[in-house]
């Protein structure tokens, strides 16, 4: 039998060590954010998009397939450790998405910290070099995000305040992850988180980027995305023309976006509508101040 494999980050040994092959994918990723992510059950729900009573019958399940089955939670060999990157990549991932998108800064920096920890124990695998240039692309902008309690749009923020040091290393991470000939879904988020570091923006490209992203992914948020660089290059309408085929009114920023696109296509009362719904989803104090003041603005009832 091969001997455990030495990882030098004591959290990192132990998402491993959860993310068992024996679970499916998407039930490994869910028991990790829940039993070390610091993630709840219903914060782990909204990011599969599922409702929370059926994230909870998946752990549920998962934890009774872990009991019926013995299946050991020790600390794999180094030989097994590709098999088990998939998942690991995408609990850091949802632990960074949830610290970034729910003000959660412990989290964010928590993933940061765990992708810096991946990236020494495997600096040649294109995708963890590509997730840590994504997380720190987005969070160098940290401090440019909020002012006055609100969220500021990237257009609006200060550039000043931007990071330049962590973007220039997430840039060369990025650098390194191309050149190994293999281009999964966060390469590609990177590559687009970095084009929307720069001026002017290439909206083209990036919906391109996005358009790729959509064939590997399938994923309804991809597409939403996709939607906002249509809309930049083909007008408001083409834009919701794609949001008006996606079954995302259980996600915030679906709501958000479709209301943005409405008010530039001149459909006030409909933007109230949308405006409202995503107030009603929003979860932090920020994101209600920053709806709130864009409702007021339209001067709807």
């Amino acid at each position: 039998m091969d001997d455990a494999a030495t990882i030098p980050d004591e959290r990192l040994e132990l998402i491993f060590t959860c993310c068992h092959p024996a679970l499916a994918l998407e039930a490994q990723v869910a028991l990790t954010l829940r039993t070390l992510g610091g993630l709840s059950t219903e914060e782990i729900a909204l990011a599969f998009l599922v409702p929370f009573e059926t994230m909870s019958k998946r752990l549920t399940r998962a934890k009774h397939k872990i009991r019926d089955a013995g299946i050991p939670f020790t600390v794999p060999p180094a030989s097994q450790l590709p098999d088990r990157l998939a998942a690991v990549l995408a609990v850091v991932y949802l632990i960074f998405n949830q610290g970034w998108g729910g003000g959660r800064v412990d989290l964010a920096a928590e993933a940061i910290h765990l992708g810096r920890a991946l990236a020494d124990l495997m600096p040649d695998e294109p995708d963890v070099l590509a997730l840590l240039a994504l997380m720190l692309l987005h969070d160098a902008r940290k401090a440019a995000r909020l002012h006055d309690g609100q969220i500021v749009p990237l257009d609006d923020q200060d550039r000043t305040l931007w990071d330049t040091r962590q973007i220039g290393e997430g840039r060369a991470l990025l650098q390194r992850a191309m050149t190994r000939l293999r281009t999964g879904p966060y390469l590609l988020q990177a590559a687009i988180a970095d084009l929307h570091l720069r001026e002017p923006r290439d909206w083209r490209q990036i919906a391109a980027l996005y358009q790729a992203l959509v064939r590997q992914t399938g994923s309804p948020i991809v597409e939403l995305n996709r939607a906002i660089a249509v809309a930049e290059l083909e007008g408001p309408v083409a834009g919701l023309t794609v949001l008006d085929g996606l079954d995302l009114d259980h996600y915030r920023y679906f709501h958000s976006a479709r209301a943005e696109l409405l008010c530039r296509a001149g459909r006030d009362d409909e933007a109230g509508d949308a405006y409202r719904r995503a107030l009603d989803l929003a979860q932090t104090d920020a994101e209600r101040r920053s709806l709130q003041n864009q409702l007021a603005r339209l001067r709807v009832t």
